[in-house]
């Protein structure tokens, strides 16, 4: 029978003891600024694959290497171009992913057998506790089932993940809610393939100008590229306006709804309407999204509506997220 996964608050002690189970070739999810990720060493195959196995993650779809520290990135890759030491100078630790030209040590598994590897340094302190701890790379995507939301808090990764991995360190919730921005630097100019918590304009004020791209072939450059992904268990209807008359159709039909706008929720007395509502500023929403999103899930309503925060390149990575979550929507910013 499965055990249970462990979950331990993020104490030096429980820190030493996360790093002991990687190095063992097992798996830890411990928070980052950005969400939840699920560690194992980044150089050891056979413990990469468990991540695969217990996400049910595709094998096309890589996963980012997380490092400590600029000076780890020689190991893992080829070349380091002049753009990525200035955006790691600007940025790391943060929520930025490079993709940079893979180097040989890296296993086929982490790539998706692809020539570039994406890698990024957290700045959560536990995150770089258990990175020094360990000694290594770890390959780390969101701690969550392949394509579902992903985890902001420990209890969300208990939920989706318990007796598949070993040990969960509760950080408390993560500050950004929304995963890293992916910029590839091996092309000319360098491709934006994921909106992430560092926007668009703040890149380019040190690169110049990005290039942006969604989605592409077979095996991805980069992980969060598929069209389906970070969806909530429950179908979201997503609205222009407040959602007021979507709701009251649902309620007439009998449904529980879950109500998500951006700002005050109108007041109501229905039993079978959830309400939530997340900050109008772009940071606040990213935030509690994903958090939002999973109190719907377990609130066990039939349908979520969710009103659309504003659509300029402030909610740019709001809108990539939404937009994943029911594949088709043509509400995103984000250029094809």
């Amino acid at each position: 029978m499965p055990r249970p996964t462990a979950v331990l608050p993020a104490s030096r002690d429980a820190i030493v003891r996360a790093a002991a189970v990687i190095r063992a070739g097992g798996l830890v999810a411990f928070p980052t600024e950005t969400v939840y990720g699920l560690g194992a060493n980044a150089l050891d195959a056979a413990a990469v694959g468990q991540i695969f196995q217990a996400k049910g993650r595709l094998a096309t779809n890589p996963v980012i290497v997380h490092i400590a520290q600029r000076s780890a990135l020689d190991g893992l890759v080829a070349d380091v171009p002049k753009i990525a030491d200035r955006l790691a100078a600007q940025f790391w630790p943060g929520p930025l992913t490079l993709v940079l030209p893979r180097g040989t040590a890296v296993p086929d598994i982490v790539t998706a057998g692809g020539p570039t590897v994406a890698v990024r340094a957290p700045a959560h302190p536990v995150a770089q506790e258990l990175l020094r701890a360990c000694d290594l790379p770890l390959a780390a995507p969101s701690a969550n089932r392949s394509m579902c939301l992903s985890p902001t808090r420990a209890e969300h990764v208990l939920r989706g993940l318990d007796t598949r991995i070993d040990l969960i360190l509760d950080g408390g919730p993560c500050s950004g809610g929304l995963e890293s921005t992916v910029l590839d630097v091996t092309t000319d100019p360098p491709t934006l393939l994921r909106p992430g918590l560092i926007r668009l304009g703040d890149l380019e004020a040190v690169v110049g100008p990005i290039a942006r791209k969604r989605s592409e072939g077979h095996v991805a450059r980069s992980p969060g590229m598929m069209s389906r992904h970070y969806s909530p268990q429950t179908p979201i209807d997503f609205t222009a306006d407040d959602g007021q008359e979507r709701v009251a159709e649902l309620l007439h039909q009998g449904l529980r709804v879950g109500w998500l706008t951006c700002g005050p929720v109108p007041g109501s007395n229905d039993s079978h309407l959830v309400r939530e509502s997340l900050p109008n500023d772009p940071a606040g929403y990213a935030a509690r999204l994903y958090d939002a999103l999973h109190r719907l899930d377990a609130a066990g309503v039939n349908r979520i509506v969710l009103a659309l925060p504003p659509e300029d390149d402030a909610w740019l990575a709001v809108h990539d997220r939404l937009s994943r979550m029911t594949p088709g929507i043509a509400h995103t910013t984000f250029a094809v």
